[in-house]
């Protein structure tokens, strides 16, 4: 059966490339058979207003075209608080980013014809989705894709925003990682996975439902965006000397054997603090603690190889 798909568009994606390839795409996707609609994105958050229209119009699928902020908001377009899904549609992703973060979890391909051919043919499966609710953001909260923290990541994820992508991912994100960590005071938190408390001073709080953040840093290792489960990595007092000793541990899956890293498993994370920490969700920044962090089983369908 002919697909009918949507494509989101975030045109300053890809360091404003995507203003030019767009019209390209769309024509490859109808080369395919595909029945399209193409949409423009004109601001922050107009991606999720697109989504949610196109889905109760019916469309079999809505196709984020950007960054991990274009998916953010298309999710957030197609999975209402709580969980509850916004229409019929499927969410379909073509990568024009610098993080790539989502799709690393994903069966999907990087090379927007490979990934247009999963559109035209891949099958839909049904994934998590994570919900943050914190201080000064949405009171309703909102859903993350891939993972959402408070602290240092915070920080970080505003130095990325603000500076420039062209080195793109991994050396942007990794040198705000080290800015981050050195003007950053790690201070006294709790946090309460479950109900379980853990009193500790750390640096972050990552609840993830994909493996991977910051332009493909292994997070949170081992983890599966199928299992009902937020996987919550809390990383402990360690500073920018820490980091740069461990940075082959961010890129190979082994943080988890670092004596300051605590990588469990829960539905519900609960940070506060004496400080009030920055919250990022999908690398959009997202208020500050106190933060809840909650697992929405089942909550989205992907199309994936």
């Amino acid at each position: 059966m002919t697909r009918s798909i949507v494509l989101i568009i975030n045109p300053a994606s890809a360091n404003g490339s995507t203003a030019k390839a767009w019209p390209g795409i769309v024509s490859e996707a109808r080369r395919l058979g595909l029945r399209v609609e193409e949409q423009l994105t004109e601001a922050p958050g107009h991606a999720a207003e697109l989504a949610r229209a196109a889905s109760e119009a019916g469309a079999d699928l809505v196709v984020a075209v950007g960054g991990d902020g274009t998916v953010h908001d298309v999710v957030n377009g197609l999975v209402a608080p709580g969980g509850a899904p916004v229409g019929t549609a499927a969410l379909g992703v073509i990568a024009r980013g610098t993080g790539r973060d989502f799709i690393r979890s994903h069966a999907i391909p990087t090379k927007t014809k490979d990934a247009l051919r999963v559109i035209a043919d891949g099958t839909i499966r049904t994934i998590d989705v994570g919900e943050v609710i914190a201080q000064g953001d949405r009171p309703a909260g909102r859903r993350f894709a891939n993972a959402s923290s408070a602290g240092v990541t915070g920080a970080i994820a505003k130095r990325a925003n603000e500076g420039s992508k062209r080195l793109g991912g991994t050396p942007t994100f990794l040198l705000a990682a080290f800015q981050g960590f050195r003007a950053y005071t790690n201070t006294p938190i709790r946090v309460q996975l479950d109900g379980r408390p853990i009193d500790v001073t750390a640096s972050c709080v990552v609840c993830a439902i994909g493996h991977s953040l910051g332009g493909g840093i292994k997070v949170a290792h081992g983890a599966r965006p199928d299992d009902g489960l937020l996987d919550m990595v809390l990383v402990g007092d360690v500073g920018a000397k820490d980091l740069a000793l461990n940075v082959h541990r961010l890129y190979t899956g082994t943080l988890g054997e670092h004596p300051e890293i605590t990588h469990l498993k829960g539905l519900e994370v609960i940070v506060t603090g004496r400080t009030p920490l920055a919250i990022e969700a999908d690398g959009e920044l997202a208020g500050t603690t106190d933060a809840t962090f909650r697992c929405l089983p089942g909550a989205l369908r992907i199309v994936t190889a």
